[in-house]
């Protein structure tokens, strides 16, 4: 299974990204599907994650109500809507994929390589 993200960049406090994964090698349709983070110095940390059917999703506390998570199944990919960003956005972002809908780091079997968003205030 291969995870491939992109839509990363350097924006503004307030902007707006997209991130996309598209997932090949797997049944994607049989994967939840998971966004995590990682500031420099820090852990990686869950962000979002939507299930396989894309009809349950979760996020951290900190991005609720910014950040939408979503998935086309047809297409093998996962979207990750970031709005109102802040400079504590700031990382490199990952997806991910697990048999579970879960937030749980150590239960996702495949990662992508990362894609860099940076947030200037």
């Amino acid at each position: 299974v291969q995870l491939q993200a992109s839509g990363g960049g350097l924006v503004q406090a307030g902007d707006s990204l997209r991130l996309s994964c598209v997932v090949s090698g797997g049944t994607f349709g049989s994967f939840a599907m998971g966004w995590f983070r990682q500031a420099p110095g820090k852990e990686r940390e869950f962000v979002s994650v939507v299930s396989a059917s894309g009809r349950a999703t979760m996020h951290v506390a900190d991005v609720k109500g910014r950040f939408t998570i979503s998935r086309d199944n047809a297409k093998s990919t996962v979207l990750l809507q970031m709005n109102s960003l802040k400079p504590e956005d700031t990382g490199v972002y990952y997806c991910a994929a697990a048999t579970q809908y879960t937030a749980t780091r150590g239960r996702y079997d495949h990662w992508g390589q990362g894609t860099l968003v940076t947030v200037s205030s």
